[in-house]
């Protein structure tokens, strides 16, 4: 079994409360989310939309932990991402492995908006302007720029630092990625990277640079102060990046993060200040245990998420 560096092992360690709001089965793996805010009709503040990757299945979630199947894709669903009317836009894989970008509407109809045979392994997207996202490739080291409206795909930007240290490798390298002011931050997982890369005002980006080394980040959100809340995966736990760069562990397995994946801030009235992070049960690297149920945990984080787009 592969042994991975100690890399929190040092980290300063402030637990927030937690809750696990509901769980799957085991070998259920969450790998992303997205939460409903204040205007969408169809379902109510603060619904979550969770992407379960391996049956290619968007399931919906109600404030108080009800599930349901909201959306079926032939094929495998990564990343999760709103539209400006509360659409849907998911990216994944269709029944013949070619990576796509989908519209899932307010009903549940899937409609795929299109298909993109030179990438690889399309994985976070987060929206970058009213009808364009942008989207990492894990195994290409690549962004792409999704225009939902003109149906188009085109290279945002292609970097040694978004890719992998081999093509042999399995880890996921450009992963998660969120915009912070000027910056659009990218986990590059497979070399424990966190990226952060200037956007012009024409959102054309400039040139990547490491904002934290020996770090393992999947998905991420941010508050609106700057701090990052990181799903750190294998390593069983959620961390807060300070904007000056300091590492807190506020969440760990026993909180009920094993093979945690992504983070979202709460959308309904009174839960604004809380995050919500995904995970796998460790089906990457199995705790001495086993793979146990993967869950949805709520965190109370004391700060409001910032602005997805």
């Amino acid at each position: 079994m592969q042994v991975y560096p100690p890399i929190y092992a040092d980290t300063q360690i402030e637990l927030a409360p937690a809750k696990i709001l509901t769980s799957f089965p085991v070998n259920t793996f969450l790998e992303n989310l997205a939460i409903a805010a204040a205007g969408y009709t169809y379902a109510p503040d603060g619904t979550i939309f969770v992407t379960n990757h391996e049956v290619g299945k968007i399931v919906r979630i109600t404030p108080d932990g009800n599930q349901q199947i909201h959306a079926s894709v032939e094929g495998k669903v990564s990343g999760l991402a709103f539209t400006p009317n509360g659409n849907l836009v998911a990216t994944g894989w269709n029944a013949d492995s070619i990576p796509v970008v989908s519209l899932v509407a307010n009903d549940g109809t899937v409609e795929t908006l299109l298909t993109l045979p030179d990438a690889i392994f399309l994985n976070g997207i987060t929206q970058l302007s009213d009808t364009q996202y942008l989207t990492a490739d894990s195994y290409r080291g690549a962004i792409w720029l999704i225009d939902i409206a003109q149906r188009r795909g085109s290279i945002w930007l292609e970097h040694p630092m978004l890719a992998r240290s081999s093509s042999e490798s399995v880890t996921p390298a450009a992963n998660g990625l969120k915009r912070f002011g000027d910056f659009l931050y990218v986990s590059n997982t497979e070399k424990m990277l966190l990226l952060r890369i200037p956007v012009d005002t024409t959102d054309k980006p400039g040139e990547p640079e490491i904002f934290v080394e020996q770090t393992n980040i999947d998905d991420f959100a941010f508050d609106v102060e700057g701090n990052l809340y990181g799903a750190t995966h294998i390593y069983n736990s959620v961390i807060r990046i300070a904007p000056d760069r300091s590492t807190t562990i506020i969440a760990q397995a026993e909180s009920g993060v094993i093979g945690s994946t992504a983070v979202a801030f709460g959308q309904g009235k009174g839960d604004r200040t809380a995050i919500y992070v995904v995970n796998n049960g460790g089906m990457f690297l199995p705790p001495p245990t086993g793979v146990v149920p993967a869950n949805v945990v709520r965190f109370e984080v004391g700060k409001a998420g910032y602005p997805l787009a």
